[in-house]
C-alpha cells in the first residue's frame, strides 16, 4: 500500500492509500479533513467538497467512487444543506451520520474508489458495483422509525435480508460487514444487541457457523425519532472458501461470550487481491474485560495490539491498512490520541470522531479496513 498527504487545496487535507493493478479495478482510499475550520458549514463543506472533486479529476480521473462516507458535527442542521451540494441521485452509496469530526471542524470524510467499475442504483436502497468478475453490493443511512431500538433495528435488518434474498442472497452467505449506528447508544445498543441476536439465530447465524464483522457505535440520523441508522456491504457470487473469519484468541475472546453477535474481523479473498474487515475493536482483553480502565493511551496502545493481531491472522499489517476511523467517548482525549496516531501512522488515512462506545468502560474504539495483493488461483479475480 502507498500513501500520499496533500495539503495544497484550501485549507483541506486529503490523505490517500492506493493499491494499482495492471490488471483489475485499482483501489484507492481517501480521508478528508479540514485544517482551516473557522468559516460556517456551508464553507466547509463547499471547500471540502471541492478539494476532494477537484483531486479526483486530476489524479484519479479513471476512478469511480464505490462508497462515500460524510462526519457531521449537527447533522440536522447540515444534513439538508449538504445534500444539496452532493448529487441528488449518486450511482454510489453515500453515508450520512453526525459524528462530529475531532479537530474542531463541522465536517468531514472518507471515499472509497475504484477503477474499471461500473455502478448501478438498484432502487431499493442498494448500490450494485460491478467490477467485471464479481458484484458488490452497499446501502447506506438506512433507517426506520418504529418506536424503540429493538424494533428499529429488527426491521432493519430483517427488510435488509429480505432484499438480499430477492436478489438470490442470503444474509449468511452473502454480507460481509455492518455498521450500525445508534443515537444514545449507552441507553439503546441492548435493544439493538437483542434484535440482531434474534434475527441472525433466525437466520442461521450462529457461534458453530459464523456472524458478519460489524460495528456498533453512537451516531445520530437528522431525524430525531431514528435510534439505529444502518450500512451494509455483501458480496454476490463468493465462494464460502473465499471468506475466513478472524479471532486472535490469544488477545481477543469470542463477541458470543458477553451476549453479542459479530466477528471480529473478516477476510475476503480473490484471485488477485485480499480485503480484510476490521469490525470496530477496543481495549479488550481474551476474557472480555476492559482492560487499562480510564487509562486513554494505554487503552490505544491495547486497541492497536489487538487490530494488528486480527490483521496478522489474515495475512496482513498496518502497512496494508487503507484507512482507519478512530472513535472517542471523551473529546478531552483528543490531542493525546491524535498525537500517538499522528506519530504512529505519519501517512495512513484516518479519522478521528466523538463517538462513543458501546460499553461505558472503553474509551476509544477503531475500525479498518486492509488491501493486500494476492497470486491465488482457486478464485477469480476481484
Amino acid at each position: 500500500m502507498d500513501f500520499q498527504v496533500i495539503d495544497k487545496y484550501d485549507g483541506v487535507s486529503l490523505v490517500l492509500s492506493k493499491l494499482e493493478f495492471e490488471q483489475g479495478p485499482s483501489e484507492y482510499n481517501i480521508v478528508v479533513t479540514l485544517s482551516e475550520r473557522e468559516d460556517d458549514f456551508a464553507d466547509q463543506a463547499d471547500r471540502l467538497l471541492s478539494a476532494y472533486n477537484d483531486f479526483c479529476s486530476e489524479k484519479l480521473p479513471f476512478a469511480t467512487p464505490v462508497f462515500e462516507r460524510y462526519f457531521l458535527s449537527d447533522i440536522a442542521n447540515q444534513q439538508p444543506v449538504l445534500e444539496k451540494m452532493i448529487d441528488s441521485v449518486p450511482g454510489n452509496a453515500v453515508s450520512i451520520v453526525e459524528q462530529p469530526p475531532l479537530n474542531g471542524s463541522k465536517i468531514a470524510m472518507w471515499a472509497w474508489l475504484q477503477t474499471e467499475v461500473v455502478n448501478r442504483n438498484l432502487y431499493n436502497g442498494i448500490f450494485e458495483t460491478n467490477t467485471g468478475n464479481s458484484i458488490h453490493l452497499r446501502t447506506a443511512s438506512e433507517s426506520e422509525v418504529k418506536r424503540g431500538s429493538k424494533a428499529q433495528a429488527k426491521e432493519l435488518l430483517l427488510g435488509y435480508s429480505e432484499r438480499l434474498n430477492e436478489l438470490g442472497l442470503t444474509l449468511a452467505d452473502n454480507c460481509v460487514r455492518t455498521w450500525l449506528f445508534v443515537q444514545n447508544i449507552d441507553n439503546n445498543y441492548q435493544g439493538v444487541v437483542v434484535a440482531r441476536n434474534d434475527l441472525f439465530s433466525m437466520q442461521g447465524l450462529t457461534n458453530e457457523t459464523h456472524f458478519i464483522s460489524s460495528t456498533g457505535i453512537a451516531g445520530r440520523s437528522a431525524d430525531k425519532r431514528v435510534l439505529v441508522q444502518l450500512d451494509t456491504y455483501a458480496v454476490a457470487g463468493i465462494e464460502q472458501e473465499q471468506i475466513s473469519f478472524l479471532y486472535a484468541p490469544e488477545f481477543l475472546n469470542r463477541t458470543s461470550e458477553y451476549g453479542v453477535s459479530f466477528e471480529r474481523g473478516t477476510a475476503v479473498t480473490y484471485g488477485d487481491r485480499k480485503q480484510v474487515f476490521i469490525s470496530g475493536t477496543a481495549s479488550i482483553n481474551n476474557k472480555g474485560e476492559v482492560v487499562f480502565s480510564g487509562d486513554i493511551v494505554m487503552q490505544t496502545h491495547r486497541m492497536l495490539q489487538n487490530v494488528e493481531a486480527l490483521l496478522s491472522e489474515a495475512g496482513c499489517g498496518f502497512d496494508d491498512v487503507a484507512q482507519m476511523i478512530v472513535y472517542l467517548r471523551d473529546i478531552a482525549d483528543y490531542k493525546v490520541v491524535n498525537r500517538l496516531f499522528s506519530g504512529i501512522f505519519p501517512q495512513h488515512p484516518y479519522v478521528i470522531l466523538h463517538a462513543p462506545v458501546c460499553r461505558p468502560g472503553w474509551l476509544i474504539e477503531m475500525e479498518c479496513i486492509a488491501i493486500k495483493k494476492e497470486q491465488n488461483e482457486r478464485f477469480v479475480n476481484y
